[in-house]
């Protein structure tokens, strides 16, 4: 008997994907019909926003509810305490099966440390904080570098299974990594960039890749996500599967026949950097670091590319995008052959965008426009799969809690995010403001220190603070939604600065960590 008060989920997520890179919401080359059938069957948001534009932050909020300054993992290379409670661990407690299937990112997934520099002081205390007991991270290449499987001990963040992916492209590690090792003959070979097929473009981290769809990662990770949720059919307790790609972040390396589904050719840099009628100082210094033919600071860093290969960055993350879409076609039919779709709630989202062209950039970086913030979020709820698009604003930090609320399980404490479930059940608006954060963890873009940055984003502005600096962003999202003008250095737009300036800086007092609470207060 079918229960809808208590639904599998199904989550997806994947990496570094724009929000208009669907069909479904209106792009005009980019195939994904299985993605759009999930739109077709349920509420797609069209103003969802990241609560952070970086990888481990966000993955970390979508897991806490909590935002990067209060959970702890505040920028790439931190690690999300392991004393943290997520929302798993509240769907497990209440007798959920728990999945992770792909990419985690709650550890550093590199040996290597972060970009901070040492100021060569000795200390006989080191941080501020006590590590407690040495964390191991489980996402590290030198937990896989043996042939037998590496295990869990106990639950990873709430998840009771976990089948690791860690990194990106065709140079994955984790449980992905001995798989490969274990089942393709030439996996060195496959692996080794001298073996690169032959190919034309000359984008920054464009790579051929010899390794074939069959084992290439996102099609592994589509594989044991229906191998479990397959495997749950017929149990008496509900199930959430967490299934998450590394793709379509960089390098740019869709394998097979997705390398040339698309050409270059089919696309166009519609908003180029001249299209920016004020360059805020770190555009102004990527176009001067890119005029002197100077290299990012590293794989991950912004930059400014030229035309020829920001089409060619797009024709291959088309590419890469296609082949989610068709292991999402695959997800969905699993579901179906094992008589779980019809009490499974389907989501779909990203954990963050790309620039892909917008103002000439690629990649992400402080600067918070939309093509980085702006995510696609979809929720098709077998209580009703009717299509409708909804423009409330809603946040990453609030995926817990409407999961929760849907449910009927009450979160805990410190939990900083609201559920949107009304939303979902009809109702037109959620947030009047979503907050942003941005910690980088090194020195760049034109920046003297590390940038921290806040920014605020409303139905009709977006406001953002960078700490130290005497620039800031604002922009009219009614008259300007590409966010073509500066408005912050504008004499007639000061009222609505100082406005949204007080506005930010009540939000960011009421970021408190509300945990522990104390029970013994009246």
């Amino acid at each position: 008997m079918i229960s809808h008060d208590r639904p599998n989920f199904l989550f997806i997520m994947t990496d570094q994907h724009r929000w208009d890179w669907l069909g479904c919401a209106g792009h005009p080359v980019v195939k994904t019909p299985n993605i759009d059938e999930l739109a077709a069957k349920g509420t797609r948001f069209a103003n969802f926003q990241v609560t952070s534009p970086v990888c481990m932050p966000n993955r970390a909020s979508f897991m806490t509810g909590r935002y990067p300054s209060t959970h702890g993992l505040r920028y790439n290379g931190c690690v999300l305490p392991t004393d943290s409670n997520c929302f798993t661990d509240v769907l497990a407690a209440a007798g959920y099966r728990t999945a992770s299937i792909g990419k985690s990112h709650l550890q550093p997934f590199t040996e290597k440390p972060p970009l901070r520099s040492d100021d060569g002081k000795t200390r006989l205390i080191e941080e501020a904080r006590r590590a407690g007991t040495a964390i191991h991270s489980h996402e590290q290449p030198s937990a896989y570098a043996g042939d037998k499987r590496y295990e869990f001990e106990g639950t990873y963040y709430g998840f009771q299974h976990v089948d690791m992916v860690t990194g990106h492209g065709d140079q994955c590690n984790g449980h992905y990594q001995q798989w490969f090792r274990a089942n393709c003959p030439d996996w060195q070979a496959m692996q080794d960039p001298a073996n690169e097929l032959p190919h034309n473009y000359s984008c920054p981290q464009a790579y051929r890749t010899p390794i074939p769809e069959e084992f290439y990662p996102t099609r592994y990770i589509g594989n044991r996500a229906t191998d479990w949720i397959t495997a749950q059919a017929g149990g008496e307790l509900p199930f959430f599967a967490y299934v998450s790609f590394p793709d379509p972040h960089h390098p740019f390396n869709p394998p097979g026949r997705y390398w040339d589904m698309y050409s270059p050719d089919q696309f166009e840099v519609s908003l180029p950097f001249e299209s920016h009628r004020n360059p805020t100082p770190p555009m102004t210094w990527m176009t001067e670091q890119w005029q002197a033919g100077a290299k990012p600071l590293s794989p991950t860093t912004a930059c400014r590319v030229d035309e020829q290969h920001l089409r060619e960055a797009m024709a291959l993350t088309a590419g890469m995008i296609t082949m989610i879409d068709d292991e999402v076609g695959r997800l969905v039919d699993a579901l179906k052959a094992s008589g779980q779709f019809e009490n499974t709630v389907i989501c779909f989202n990203a954990d963050h965008g790309d620039y892909l062209g917008d103002f000439s950039l690629l990649l992400k970086g402080a600067m918070p426009f939309r093509s980085i913030t702006q995510v696609p979020m979809i929720w098709s709820d077998p209580v009703d799969r009717a299509e409708r698009v909804t423009e409330a604003l809603a946040s990453t930090i609030d995926v817990p809690a409407t999961i929760l609320d849907r449910v009927g399980l009450t979160p805990y404490h410190g939990m900083q995010g609201d559920s949107f479930l009304p939303v979902i059940r009809g109702a037109d608006t959620h947030r009047q403001a979503v907050l942003t954060e941005f910690n980088d963890l090194g020195a760049r873009l034109g920046f003297a220190r590390p940038a921290r940055m806040r920014s605020l984003r409303t139905d009709s502005w977006r406001f953002t603070l960078y700490q130290g600096e005497v620039w800031g962003e604002l922009y009219d999202l009614a008259a300007d939604p590409q966010e073509t003008e500066n408005l912050w250095d504008s004499p007639s737009h000061a009222s609505i600065k100082a406005e949204l300036t007080l506005q930010l800086a009540h939000m960011l007092a009421g970021q408190m960590d509300e945990s522990p609470v104390s029970h013994l207060l009246a």
